[in-house]
């Protein structure tokens, strides 16, 4: 027997709008006024939207354990899997001691936080978001800055908000290929109409990062390297989405704008440097220098995690690794068992690639790194066991919010909050943002925001007469504001930065910035859809027919089969420079 989803229990929008938003609510209120820990504001948001689905959507409580046992389920693989990985591959780094040496590389480029955090958060951040995505990113550069002094509030959240910029192309565009699947509208206009909105946040985003660092006059003493990182990287972001597609915006405008800053920084530097208040006066001891080959092998860990991101990316090797590894299974009681207000029974399938997963490929350049820094593989077992307990209260916090996540979507809660902004009439651009930050929210993803709402963007654009890629791609922009403050983005950045327990700090830091940043996506849709509509593509309608395509296998084999010479040559070169008998003396 199916299960009927209730958009408006009441019979009156508003009353069950206020209703369906007391969970939202009270994460809001236990986070920013209550001060609650991540795990404890994310367990008790998921009773009370379960009550609340149970007793006023008249979801079956079996069908509301399921939804939280699924989320959850989803919760620990592949986002937890990423997550330890991730953090996993960082401690063996600092553990092994290359660390110290990627901070006196860093220190010889620059000792400026301001210029650091750029370099880091935004570019570095930007090009993991477009291979791996899924958390890697922000797990990735807190724990860096972290490592290099900053503090850990800082840059956890320095790091989230610098996530905004690139999160639309997240792991080599799927966010924007869902939006196309689930709308009918192809790849390309979406990617462009994005393309064409998030490079003006793009070229602002460094100077706003610096002034959060160091306030607006301190921003403005480096503003040539501020504008040089912003607008190569909003450049970059513009030409390849509207020329090249969704898949590669964040690597192409990642890494050239590290290419960009770094090459100017040899001809310029800050008048000052500037590092935190509570912090000793930059110390980099010019006596102590470091060869080509230490630097190279210091940096193995991070180089060996962007080739496997960046081959794990590659459909016809996903295609292998789905055959050799793809575990799914249709959750027993769940599946089929809930049904949308529009006839469609919602299927309840959990895939366990644990092949494919960004979380594997990361595994693989952990266990690679292992020897190349120098350690033992008892010795990484040990780190790996420390990283588990380190991550013991991240791994609930994500679990819960997960769980939460699709308890507010199974039981219609989410499309009770999202039916309010679609009957908004000819206002309804402005509020398409909207829909999407609330998605990303709830649910931690772009991906997952994309697949809920892009059909009701669609639908509702063209019953008032807007080219539905607008609202379309809106949802996708929209979406990018609201991972600073999801839950799951929350708790992914404190396990990261050294924040467990102090969730609710850290989602003080970014609220009202993702706030600014969704009020300017909002006017900026608004004047796409009825001012500038000039800049809308030209595009015609998916053919159904040809939506799926017959995955290359054997392409995927002979892909696997470079990927593994460029590792035997990359590690190669790492023990032959290792093995050098050097002068250089050792970091003190």
């Amino acid at each position: 027997m199916k299960w009927t989803q209730v958009i408006d229990p009441f019979g009156n929008i508003i009353l069950s709008v206020l209703v369906a938003a007391v969970p939202i609510i009270f994460i809001f209120w236990a986070l920013i006024i209550k001060k609650m820990k991540g795990y404890q504001a994310s367990l008790i948001a998921t009773a009370i939207a379960a009550l609340i689905a149970i007793t006023v959507y008249g979801m079956p409580v079996k069908l509301a354990a399921l939804s939280i046992g699924h989320g959850a389920l989803y919760g620990l693989f592949p986002i937890c899997w990423l997550v330890i990985m991730a953090v996993f591959l960082f401690n063996i780094t600092v553990k092994s001691g290359q660390f110290e040496i990627i901070k006196h590389f860093m220190a010889s480029i620059t000792s400026d936080r301001r210029l650091q955090a750029l370099l880091i958060a935004f570019s570095f951040g930007s090009f993991l978001e477009g291979t791996a995505g899924f958390g890697a990113p922000v797990a990735i550069t807190a724990a860096m800055l972290v490592g290099l002094g900053f503090e850990p509030l800082y840059a956890a959240g320095i790091c989230l908000i610098a996530n905004t910029a690139p999160v639309a192309f997240g792991s080599i565009g799927i966010p924007i290929t869902v939006a196309s699947q689930v709308s009918g509208i192809p790849e390309l206009p979406i990617s462009q109409m994005v393309g064409r909105t998030l490079p003006i946040l793009s070229v602002i985003l460094p100077f706003y990062l610096v002034t959060i660092i160091a306030g607006v006059k301190k921003a403005k003493e480096i503003w040539p390297a501020v504008m040089v990182s912003g607008l190569s990287f909003a450049f970059l972001q513009w030409f390849s989405s509207n020329y090249l597609g969704p898949a590669l915006p964040d690597v192409i405008a990642g890494l050239g704008s590290i290419v960009c800053l770094m090459a100017f920084l040899r001809f310029w530097k800050p008048a000052t440097i500037w590092r935190f208040a509570n912090e000793p006066a930059p110390t980099f001891n010019t006596d102590v220098t470091y060869s080509g080959g230490q630097i190279l092998r210091a940096w193995s860990p991070f180089i060996m995690l962007t080739i496997m991101v960046i081959a794990w990316g590659m459909q016809p090797i996903k295609d292998v690794l789905n055959t050799l590894g793809l575990s799914q299974f249709e959750v027993p009681g769940l599946h089929n068992a809930i049904q949308g207000e529009d006839g469609v029974v919602l299927a309840k399938v959990f895939k366990l690639n644990y092949l494919s997963a960004a979380g594997t490929a990361i595994m693989i350049a952990a266990l690679v790194a292992i020897p190349l820094v120098g350690m033992k593989f008892s010795e990484g077992a040990a780190v790996f066991m420390a990283t588990l307990n380190q991550l013991k209260f991240p791994v609930l916090t994500i679990s819960a919010v997960l769980g939460f996540a699709y308890i507010v979507n199974d039981s219609g809660i989410t499309l009770t909050l999202a039916a309010v902004l679609a009957n908004t009439g000819v206002l309804f651009p402005f509020f398409a943002p909207m829909l999407g930050w609330l998605g990303v929210f709830i649910t931690g993803s772009d991906t997952s925001a994309n697949a809920l709402f892009s059909k009701l963007q669609y639908a509702t654009a063209a019953s008032i007469g807007v080219d539905p890629v607008v609202t379309v791609a809106a949802n996708v922009s929209g979406g990018v504001v609201g991972k600073m403050i999801s839950p799951q983005s929350i708790a992914v950045a404190a396990a990261a930065g050294d924040l467990v327990g102090k969730e609710s700090q850290l989602f003080r830091f970014t609220v009202k910035h993702s706030f600014i940043m969704l009020a300017v996506i909002c006017l900026i849709t608004l004047a796409q859809a009825y001012l500038v509509k000039s800049i809308i593509p030209v595009y015609e309608m998916l053919d159904s027919k040809q939506m799926s395509a017959v995955p290359d296998v054997s392409k995927g084999y002979i892909y696997l089969l470079g990927l593994v010479a460029v590792v035997v040559i990359f590690a190669s070169l790492i023990f032959i420079n290792s093995k050098k008998k050097t002068q250089v003396p050792d970091a003190v």
